[in-house]
Parts: C-alpha cells; sequence; structure tokens
C-alpha cells in the first residue's frame, strides 16, 4: 500500500537518470530530498514526514512539474525564477548546474550544502540546508557568489523555491495593520499568482508577513491534517510569491523583495540571503506552529529557555507625563500585586528639548531632570527599594528635527539626494541611515552608555515608529542608492548582534508601533515583542490567536489594561481582561493609582496564579481549539507541559446575543489514559464551577469537553457582557 503521506506532500516524484544521488536532509520527523546529478539543475524529490534510507534512495523525481531546487532565469523566461542576474557582460541568462555537495555539523545541526555554478559564467549558488535535530526545523538560504570580472547586478535573489503538488490545497498567512495586527487570512490555491509582499523598509509585519501556512489535504484543520510552514527570516522588505501555471505543481519563492533594490555584487563579493525556515507536520495547524514555537524558544529567541517577568509598562498608565513621584507610586503599586519589572517608557528624555508629547527629542538620549531630578539612578534606587526591576524606552533608530542631534548632524538622516526630508511622526520624525557606520556607533553608544553606567537596568523596550518615506542615502554612493533597504538590515542585524555580545543578559522587547516587528529575522536576539498598541481584551484574542501560528507565548507580551480601552473605548470587565493577558507574557499596561482596591486585589490573586501556571504557558504545547474567526460566539486554545501532566484551557466567549448556543470545545493534545484534576484560575463567580476540583479522563476531555457557563455568576452590578474561563488541569 502506497503511503499516504508520500503522495499529498509537496516536493513529489521526479524522474532521474542513474547516475542521479538523491540527498536526504532530515530532522526528526521530517525529511527533504534533493535529486544532485553532476552537470544537471539540482531537483526537488520531497518534502514531507520523515522517509526511511530506502524509500529515500528509490523516490525519483516527478515529470509534472519544474524541479529546479534554485531556478535561475533566462533560458526558460516564461516560468518564474528564483535568481535573475545581469552579468557584467551585460548578459541577462543564467544557468546552474550542480557541481557536488558536502556537510557538516553545526551544534544540534547538519548544515548541507548544494553547490550550483553557471557553465558559461564564474557566478557561484550555494545551497544550504540546515536540519537540526532537536527540533523539526529546516533553514534554507543561498550564497551568491561573483567570480566574473566585473560587478554583475542582483535582480531577483529569492532565499528558496519549494513546489507544492497541486490538490485541495489552503493557504494561511496573517494580515493587519496597526491596531490590528495578526489577522488571518485562509485562500484555496488555484490558477494565477499569489504575491505578498512588504515595502515598509523599517518594520514588516502590520499590513501582513513573511510567514505561510499551506493545508494540503482540504482547508486547515488546528489538530489534523497534513500541513507545511514557511517563514522567512528577514526584518526588511520582502516579497512571497505563489505561481500556478499549467503544471501539476503551485511554486512558492520567498526572498527580500527585489523591488527598487537591485543589487550590484562586485568581483569577489558574496550576497548572502536570508533563511528561510520550513516544517512540516501531520497534526494539523497547531502541529506547524508547535514547530516553530519549540525552534523559536531554543535557538531564535534570547533567554528562550528563561521564565518572562511579569511587568508594568507606564505608557497607557501615565503617556508622556513621566515623574518621578509616579514612577515611584507605579513601583509599588506592582510590588505590591506581586509584579516583577517595572518599565518607564517614552517621555524621559530631552534637554535642550523637553520630551512632552512625539514631535521632539528623539536622538537626545540624556535624561530629563526637570522631570527626573535624581536621574536614571534614582529610579534604579527606587526599584530596588520596592524589590522590582527596572526597564526603560528606546526608540534609537529615529531622530526628530527637534533635536539637537539633528541640529548636529543632519547629514545622518535618510533622504534623497537633492530634495527636503520627508518628516513622519509628530510632523519632525526622520529615520538615521544606519547605512553609515558613524550612525551605527552612534545608535550602539545609545545602548552602551545607558547599560555600563546603570547596569541594573534589566530591560529594554526598543521602539520602531517610523517607515522609510523617502528613497535616498547620503552615506552610499549614487551608483549604490538601490541598496539602502538590503544595507539598513544589514545594519540593523550588526547592531543587535554587537549590543547582545557585550549585554548579552539583558531584556529586550522589540516593539514596532505595536507589532510591526513580529518576525523571526527580527526577534532572532530579542527576547519578546508587543503584540499590538491596542490592548483591548475582546481584539487582543483574534490577534493573539492569530499571532500564535507562528510566535510562541513567551514571546507575546500581553497586557491588562484600563477601561474603557484607549483604543476602541471597549469597556470589559477586568477579569475578561486579566484572562485574556495570561494567555501570553503577562503584563499590565495601568496606572495603578486608579484601580479599586478590589481590582488590585484581583489582580493579585491572577499574578500569583499565573506565576504558578507561567511554566506551561511560556514553555507548553500549543492546541489551537476554536478559532475566533470562525465567528462561532467563542474561542479557546490551551497550552501542555512536555510531560502532559499540566494544561491550561483558556475559553472567552467573544459575541453576546441572547438565545446563543455556543460550540463545546473538545480538548486536545491530553494523554488519553491519565485523569486530571480541574481547578479554576481568577475565579469571580458565587459559586465554584460544578467541575471545580473534579477529575476527567483525559480520553473523555478529548472527546467531549466540558461545557462553560456562558455567563459568570455574578452580583447584578458586576454583570458584564463578555465572559471568560481558565482552568488548570493536573494528571493524579
Amino acid at each position: 500500500m502506497k503511503d499516504k503521506k508520500l503522495l499529498l506532500l509537496p516536493a513529489l516524484l521526479l524522474s532521474a537518470t542513474i547516475h542521479a544521488e538523491n540527498v536526504s536532509i532530515q530532522t526528526k520527523n521530517i525529511s527533504l530530498i534533493v535529486d544532485v546529478e553532476n552537470n544537471q539543475p539540482a531537483k526537488y524529490v520531497y518534502f514531507g514526514s520523515r522517509v526511511n534510507a530506502a524509500d529515500a534512495a528509490n523516490i525519483k523525481v516527478t515529470v509534472n512539474g519544474r524541479m529546479d531546487a534554485y531556478p535561475a532565469y533566462g533560458l526558460n523566461t516564461p516560468a518564474e525564477a528564483a535568481l535573475a542576474i545581469r552579468h557584467s557582460d551585460g548578459n541577462m541568462s543564467t544557468a546552474l548546474v550542480a557541481t557536488g555537495h558536502d556537510s557538516r555539523q553545526q551544534g544540534n545541526a547538519t548544515i548541507t550544502t548544494i553547490h550550483l555554478k553557471d557553465p558559461a559564467y564564474n557566478i557561484t549558488v550555494d545551497l544550504n540546508y540546515k536540519a537540526y535535530n532537536d527540533v523539526d526545523m529546516i533553514e534554507t538560504w543561498t550564497d551568491i557568489k561573483n567570480s566574473e570580472k566585473g560587478t554583475v547586478t542582483l535582480t531577483t535573489f529569492s532565499s528558496a523555491m519549494l513546489p507544492i503538488r497541486r490538490g485541495n490545497v489552503w493557504m494561511t498567512h496573517l494580515y493587519g495593520t496597526w491596531a490590528d495586527e495578526g489577522n488571518v487570512e485562509e485562500d484555496k490555491l488555484g490558477a494565477g499568482d499569489i504575491v505578498i509582499r512588504n515595502n515598509d523598509g523599517t518594520r514588516n509585519s502590520h499590513t501582513s508577513h513573511g510567514e505561510l501556512m499551506f493545508s494540503l489535504d482540504g482547508q486547515g484543520r488546528e489538530n489534523d491534517g497534513d500541513v507545511i510552514g514557511l517563514a522567512l527570516c528577514y526584518s526588511g522588505n520582502y516579497k512571497l510569491r505563489v505561481s500556478t501555471d499549467d503544471t501539476d505543481y503551485h511554486y512558492v519563492f520567498a526572498g527580500i523583495n527585489e523591488e527598487n533594490s537591485e543589487y550590484h555584487l562586485r568581483k569577489g563579493e558574496t550576497f548572502t540571503t536570508p533563511p528561510v525556515a520550513i516544517t512540516f507536520s501531520s497534526e494539523g495547524m497547531s502541529g506547524v506552529s508547535r514547530n516553530y514555537h519549540k525552534w523559536g524558544r531554543k535557538y531564535m529567541l534570547a533567554h528562550g529557555d528563561k521564565l518572562r517577568d511579569i511587568l508594568l509598562n507606564s505608557w497607557e498608565g501615565v503617556y508622556f507625563d513621566i515623574n518621578e513621584e509616579a514612577m515611584d507610586q507605579m513601583m509599588r503599586d506592582i510590588s505590591a500585586m506581586g509584579g516583577e519589572l517595572f518599565v518607564m517608557d517614552d517621555g524621559w528624555f530631552g534637554n535642550k528639548y523637553q520630551r512632552l508629547t512625539d514631535n521632539s527629542s528623539l536622538g537626545d538620549w540624556t535624561v530629563d531632570t526637570k522631570k527626573l531630578p535624581h536621574g536614571i539612578q534614582g529610579l534604579v534606587d527606587d526599584a530596588k527599594k520596592h524589590n522590582v526591576k527596572f526597564g526603560i524606552w528606546l526608540e534609537p533608530e529615529a531622530v526628530n528635527t527637534t533635536s539637537e542631534l539633528y541640529e548636529k548632524h543632519p547629514d545622518w538622516v535618510i533622504k534623497a539626494p537633492g530634495r527636503d526630508v520627508v518628516k513622519g511622526r509628530g510632523g519632525t520624525q526622520l529615520l538615521l541611515d544606519l547605512t553609515n557606520p558613524k550612525v551605527q556607533d552612534f545608535e550602539f553608544s545609545v545602548f552602551d552608555n545607558l547599560l555600563s553606567k546603570y547596569p541594573d537596568i534589566a530591560y529594554i523596550k526598543w521602539d520602531a515608529n517610523m517607515p522609510i518615506l523617502n528613497h535616498g542615502s547620503q552615506y552610499l554612493p549614487m551608483a549604490d542608492q538601490s541598496h539602502l533597504y538590503i544595507e539598513y538590515h544589514r545594519a540593523l542585524r550588526k547592531l543587535v548582534d554587537r549590543i547582545r555580545a557585550k549585554y548579552p543578559d539583558v531584556t529586550i522587547q522589540c516593539c514596532a508601533s505595536g507589532g510591526g516587528r513580529a518576525n523571526w529575522g527580527m526577534l532572532k536576539g530579542f527576547d519578546e515583542f508587543w503584540v499590538s498598541d491596542n490592548t483591548d481584551a475582546l481584539q487582543r484574542i483574534y490577534m493573539q490567536y492569530g499571532t500564535s501560528l507562528f510566535f510562541p507565548a513567551i514571546a507575546m507580551a500581553c497586557h491588562i489594561s484600563a477601561v474603557p480601552n484607549h483604543t476602541v473605548f471597549r469597556t470589559t470587565s477586568l477579569k475578561y481582561r486579566i484572562d485574556v493577558a495570561m494567555s501570553g507574557r503577562l503584563g499590565m499596561e495601568i496606572q495603578p493609582k486608579n484601580m479599586t482596591d478590589e481590582e488590585k486585589n484581583l489582580c493579585k490573586k491572577a499574578i500569583q496564579e499565573y506565576k504558578e501556571i507561567r511554566p506551561v504557558v511560556q514553555f507548553g504545547n500549543i492546541y489551537r481549539l476554536l478559532s475566533p474567526f470562525k465567528n462561532e460566539g467563542a474561542a479557546s486554545l490551551m497550552y501542555i507541559s512536555d510531560a502532559k501532566d499540566k494544561a491550561v484551557f483558556y475559553w472567552w466567549k467573544i459575541a453576546n446575543f441572547y438565545d446563543a448556543h455556543l460550540p463545546r470545545i473538545k480538548m486536545a493534545g491530553l494523554d488519553a489514559s491519565r485523569r486530571y484534576k480541574i481547578r479554576e484560575l481568577d475565579v469571580i463567580d458565587n459559586k465554584p464551577l460544578e467541575y471545580e476540583g473534579k477529575s476527567f479522563s483525559g480520553k473523555y476531555l478529548m472527546e467531549h469537553g466540558l461545557e462553560m457557563p456562558l455567563t459568570n455568576d455574578v452580583d447584578w452590578g458586576k454583570k458584564c457582557d463578555w465572559s471568560s474561563r481558565v482552568l488548570y488541569l493536573t494528571a493524579e
């Protein structure tokens, strides 16, 4: 009987000669097989669940598609290409054939490199595949080297191409905007082209994301079905293309967006594309998510093996109105509620120009002693007094025209040659030109000065609130102005790595007007990211659910805020806000002095309970159960420990209508043979939940689930539109 998965997976059967060699690239549960024959293009043979050596040797290349692992432009011009080059003599055609392959160990991974060369030109391309042996992830990227006599121009330079067999294939991706990040879009793939791209210049995750899922056997299901995951690990402008023609395959290309970014590769230089992380699971979309979460925690995030602190951020509490008294009071309050960290947000800096609104002082990273007479050291001392850690906000890539830095260095900003600067936020904001080494040194000094002078700073919130609005560098030569977008992000990567090399222990949040930099290219070296500037609990359910497709709870900063919410002005109960925030990295975004004692006590209790479940939430395996995007009136997910001895179940009502009939949620991922005791967290009801303290088998919970009351049993004056439940399951 034929292997069903083999017939469904993306890079299937291709006809090869007897001289061909199948190269297997494998993780514990995944195989990628490439046909490598000298003087022939390298071709995909198979990608999917792991196959044994005998099968791997016998699988042949399909004859019903174009399986070149890295198709080049010029000799089959109607076909989509991953690489297009204008050679030094003007020739626009390129051919790539294999010259061999090798492998090497790197930590817990094996890197396999397939060497390609143009037979007529001194251009070589190395296809690299990094397969981990402890997580199911393969990273792939290319090294393009110019050994011609002169400069060549790269006009298309994808990181990878992956063919997917046509059938009932659905693509899932994320899209949104500021304050509405992480929406889920699902489309059945048919004929034609789909292009997902970003042109922001600095941030690339607001309007669309550089990550995709492909469900191979019908519309995506959370906990069963064959699914491919693809994530471009790049912080700059990207382009994802799905091209479907008259062959049997969809062709997926992922890489840097080449528009207005042609790259001039000098003799002897090598251009390295950003990695694409690919994975496969036969356990549905949640299975793919678990693969990304494990890989992300272990190999991408900073301190991915350490529990995250519960913090209070000052922004929604006081905005720009920073002063010593308020900071001290907020530290005292978060400490009393059991919090572990206080972060002072925007508004603390500026000497000649005070930072009172968003229209001045960026670039002048000196403390405003009118607001903070005792400076940063006074705040650090206050934090110690209250037994909490201290963190601070920065936006190092930006400058205001109303600043001392801009007055001294107008030549440091991004500006189109011969034109006036184009201003952003506040009518005065500009971006510093990171392609300039002097700017790179300055931005490093911003961190270095703070962290060396105040080593007790435990947390940096790194914000980025502006795109590249005008194309131009005052540092790059005129002939290389098209390098701006690429060189900016190369320099940004160097800056992050430089900071991490000197300050490995500090926690750094990646914030970019909310979730504008929620991508695996930017997050390498960061501890977490700010999901959205919108902290409304109801809308956060949608955003956090979508974001969890590719990013783990430990990295998702989720805060309890005040009501009416400052973005949508919705009023939800404090319990509802707590229960939503507890599904990620719990924090607060509120002025505690405006809370009642009852509200503070409820938060104190929730923080205490979150500390108990924190290891399960932050290190556990996600099982999404009911998507809010299905519009069934509720949403649900759960996290389960590796040992399956603990689990946290979340249920939120997301629509409130009389005579509603919401679905009962079946759990997933539990050990069917074990019994789990139920305990509700963040309880506000007058009577315990009917399941409180009772035990159920994992089998029952996964086959039947538990009915959730549609409302909370509270006094009349405390009733609210929205209800929610958090259950802690412990194996007996």
